[in-house]
């Protein structure tokens, strides 16, 4: 199955028959005297050839049956950071608004759970610009919603959506995404701080480069002192055949070859630092550490 704006929107207007509803604050981590906590930012409804469809169908079956799974159909959490040092409150992304998915776009709603505004947030810091990252950028009257905030993006991922040629070289599956990304940026153009890989875009937030999800990721290692963890976005991208079998090419990857490279490299140095993750679409608020198993490795949630 090709995905496409179409498939996305017929998939999600089955969602209010499953049950899906709005979580808010759902994990927090501390590091030093700062704290990390993930909100909802609800959920997507996907077909699961989005991400299953190069994968060898044979290999595959008793993966999804380990972790009780549809090859038809996935039902991601949506998980946005939240980083607060005292000075500071950083959002890392700000999810899908109003337009991708209905049961997507809840961040307003999981800020006022834990006593925050829009104007309460003094950064926005984006690992890329896919729509369940992007889109909710703007508000009701097409302006920025997080109206106080400095919005941040890598180089490279800005370069890539804001070129004209992007829309017609995305393939049409993707196109929608091009455009609705581009319109978003349109709104900071001017006040936008771009940045590369291995810059401190914050005081202990230190970018790093993630390709392959998208020709820019970027994933965030948060630090004080010895106490870090890594916001990795959508470079693992789930719980189960990310972590069993991160050398598999996925659909919903933009250039997947350089994303197996990236996932490796992040596994890698996951497990040798023993440092914890913030993960996207990581299940029960995406917060935990990985653990080698067997060929692979598996999620360990939190608590």
């Amino acid at each position: 199955m090709t995905l496409s704006r179409r498939n996305l929107i017929q998939g999600a207007a089955l969602a209010p028959w499953f049950g899906i509803l709005p979580r808010f604050a759902t994990a927090e981590l501390a590091i030093g005297s700062a704290t990390l906590t993930t909100l909802s930012d609800g959920s997507l409804m996907l077909p699961g050839d989005f991400i299953f469809e190069p994968m060898p169908k044979d290999e595959l079956a008793p993966i999804l049956a380990d972790y009780n799974l549809s090859a038809e159909r996935l039902e991601p959490e949506c998980n946005l950071a939240l980083y607060r040092d005292g000075t500071n409150n950083v959002l890392f992304d700000v999810g899908s608004g109003p337009d991708f998915m209905p049961t997507a776009g809840m961040i307003v709603d999981s800020l006022d759970a834990i006593g925050l505004a829009p104007e309460d947030i003094t950064h926005v810091l984006f690992t890329h610009a896919h729509p369940d990252h992007i889109w909710g950028l703007l508000d009701d009257f097409d302006e920025p919603l997080f109206y106080d905030a400095t919005y941040m993006m890598g180089l490279a991922e800005w370069d890539y959506w804001w070129n004209p040629e992007t829309v017609n070289a995305i393939g049409e599956a993707r196109a929608a995404f091009a455009v609705g990304a581009k319109r978003r940026m349109e709104a900071i153009e001017d006040t936008v701080v771009l940045f590369d890989d291995g810059e401190e875009v914050l005081p202990g937030i230190m970018a790093t480069a993630t390709y392959g999800h998208t020709p820019g990721h970027m994933a965030f290692e948060v630090r004080q002192g010895s106490e870090a963890a890594l916001v990795v976005g959508d470079a693992i991208g789930n719980h189960h055949v990310a972590f069993r079998k991160p050398e598999w090419e996925s659909g919903s990857d933009q250039d997947a070859a350089q994303a197996i490279d990236t996932r490796k490299m992040l596994f890698d140095r996951l497990t040798a630092e023993q440092m914890t993750l913030i993960g996207f679409h990581l299940p029960n608020g995406g917060i935990g550490q990985v653990d080698r198993d067997g060929d692979g490795y598996r999620f360990v949630e939190a608590g």
